[in-house]
This record gives C-alpha cells, structure tokens and sequence, in this order.
C-alpha cells in the first residue's frame, strides 16, 4: 500500500452499504454454507508516518447475521451458536497493522464471539482507492482468515452416522470491506 497516490492517512468509516463481512462452514461434510452480517460499523485511522498508529474496529450485530435461510438463521441467533440476546456483538479491535509486500497487509487484532476474545490475524489485500462519483475518497480491503469456532464458545454440532459434524469446526471468515475517508465524505455532503 505505498504513498503515492492520494492522501491515505487520516479517519475512514466503512461503508455498510458496499462492505460485506461474511463466513463460510460446511454443512454435512459435502456443501459450503455462507452468510454474512448486515449491521456492522466499523472505522479505520492510517497514519503513514507512524504505522504502529494505524488502527481497526469492527462491530457486527450478531442479529443480522443472514445466510438465505430463516430457519438456520434463528438457528445461529439461539443459545446453542451465537446468543444475540446475551451477546449482540462481535467485535474485532486491532492491536497491530502492518504492511508485508506491495498492497498486503497483515492485521493482527482481538476478535471477540460471545464474550470471548482471541487474538487473530488476518492477512488483508488493499485492493484499491479511488474518489467515488459524489467526491468520496473510498478504498478497498479484501481477506480470509479460518477460524476453530469451538475456541470461541460455537460448539453446538451434531453427529453424522457417517462419523462426521453437521457443521464444520472450521470457519473462513471472509472480509470484502469499503472505506470512505472522513473528510471527503464531509466535502462530498456538503
């Protein structure tokens, strides 16, 4: 992510309007299953001369967790995955950003399921910036990382007579993220 195009540093905000961030697990060992969560915030600072100053934040409102299927979906709200009612969010706070190549980056962070936080990290590719057609400043930031959901208290499963789980233990969570930079958006409103 180099320095030469337009001004980077500074506050953005995601855009829940163009930013998904969703999941995939297989179902019965055969099919992938994906969903995603429509309520989230989050917001980014880059600071280019200062790395160790860049940081994320990212909320998800557990309620809106969406995967095509009504049933599922209250499924994973209910006590035996996600718990929404107890626990409404899920969080991801940044406790490092850096970068590693041309457009990579690896952020390091604690990611927080039901009140429980473990570090991650999460290799993102920056995939670009541009000034949007209201005078927006947007880029955009894509990644996947697999996670053991067990660690995070999601141990409901059933057997299969086959041997295998309902649902996969492992989880790709998938980050397909646009930013809109503070200070264009305010210019761009105005």
């Amino acid at each position: 992510m180099t320095d030469t195009g337009p001004d980077l540093s500074g506050d953005w905000d995601l855009d829940p309007a163009h930013t998904r961030i969703g999941f995939s697990a297989k179902h019965a060992m055969v099919a992938n299953v994906r969903g995603a969560f429509n309520e989230l915030t989050g917001a980014l600072h880059v600071d280019f001369d200062d790395p160790d100053a860049s940081t994320a934040e990212i909320v998800l409102k557990v309620a809106s967790i969406d995967t095509r299927n009504a049933q599922r979906d209250e499924h994973l709200r209910s006590a035996d995955f996600f718990d929404a009612e107890t626990f409404p969010d899920i969080t991801f706070r940044s406790t490092r950003i850096e970068e590693v190549g041309d457009n990579a980056l690896v952020v390091s962070g604690d990611l927080t399921i039901r009140d429980v936080t473990k570090p991650i990290t999460i290799p993102i590719e920056f995939t670009g910036v541009e000034t949007d057609a209201f005078g927006a400043l947007r880029a955009g930031f894509e990644g996947t990382r697999r996670i053991d959901r067990r660690e995070f208290g999601l141990e409901w499963n059933m057997a299969l007579d086959s041997g295998g789980w309902l649902v996969s233990e492992k989880i790709t969570l998938e980050f397909e993220l646009s930013a809109i930079k503070r200070e264009s958006a305010a210019a761009s409103a105005a």
